[in-house]
């Protein structure tokens, strides 16, 4: 498997230690949230973008894609019902399109709950609807860059939208483009309810991207879940894409979310069978 990292877990700190300490602990991706280089991705200038994916290249790390899409922006919102504002949110995707081209990445996975969670007057369906609109906008921009957006479901405690995988499939199956497809979480998929295994299982066709992590917000094997079920579904339905690390808790340090998320992965690599 390939194990990457989410790079806000570096922020603060110089970034060539962090990425070659992540490539000595088995890292070979670099997960990239587009507020870590600059407030507003119109404002990231290209020589910015081609400088650090140049850093994480010669620390032995490819810069895989984004994720965070929308966080810490303003003005923007997938799910609203001012047309304006839809316009204006499919207008900034295009550009994290153009960034995570730049970067030398492939997917860009779509969470971001404060910029899609929808009012009470709102059904889910509407929500749904209006989603659909923005990405059908970006899908030509995503097949010119052959970049993929990866649609995340998030747990309730995150919001109202898309909370299971089955709702995001409906997202994907709307908008009816290869270049929009699925994204499973641990965290989230903990709030659904069914086995994590079977929720990996049962979307195996339309999953393209995979965090690890815990409910606890820290990294694999730094909580209660049992991760081998999970490595196991993975390997058993032939996942060969990027499994990255996406922690919210950076109590305990980067070296250990670092030593002790890929201790439990390996670990669990090694016995599914």
């Amino acid at each position: 498997m390939k194990y990457a990292i989410c790079n806000e877990l570096f922020e603060g700190h110089d970034p060539k230690s962090c990425f070659q300490l992540a490539r000595e602990l088995g890292y070979t991706g670099l997960e990239v949230a587009p507020f870590t280089l600059g407030p507003n991705a119109y404002e990231i200038p290209r020589q910015r973008r081609l400088a650090y994916s140049q850093l994480a290249l010669d620390c032995g790390l490819e810069v895989l894609g984004l994720h965070w899409l929308l966080a810490k922006t303003e003005g923007y919102h997938l799910t609203t019902s001012d047309p304006a504002v839809r316009r204006k949110t499919a207008g900034y995707l295009r550009e994290l399109v153009q960034l995570c081209s730049d970067l030398g990445g492939n997917m860009m996975v779509l969470g971001s709950p404060a910029q899609r969670n929808f009012p009470e007057t709102m059904t889910h369906d509407e929500a749904v609807s209006n989603a659909a609109e923005v990405l059908m906008e970006v899908t030509p921009d995503l097949e010119r860059a052959q970049v993929r957006l990866a649609v995340e479901p998030l747990g309730p405690q995150e919001g109202n939208f898309l909370n299971t995988a089955s709702q995001a499939r409906t997202l994907i199956e709307r908008i009816a483009s290869p270049w929009v497809r699925l994204h499973l979480d641990v965290k989230a998929m903990s709030s659904e309810g069914s086995p994590i295994d079977q929720i990996v299982r049962e979307n195996a066709d339309l999953m393209v991207h995979f965090h690890a992590n815990d409910p606890n917000r820290l990294g694999p094997g730094m909580g209660d879940i049992d991760q081998q079920p999970i490595f196991q579904a993975l390997k058993d339905i032939g996942y060969s894409g990027w499994v990255s690390v996406e922690v919210f808790d950076y109590s305990p340090g980067i070296e250990a979310i670092l030593r002790q998320s890929m201790r439990c992965m390996k670990q669990c690599e090694a016995h599914a069978h």
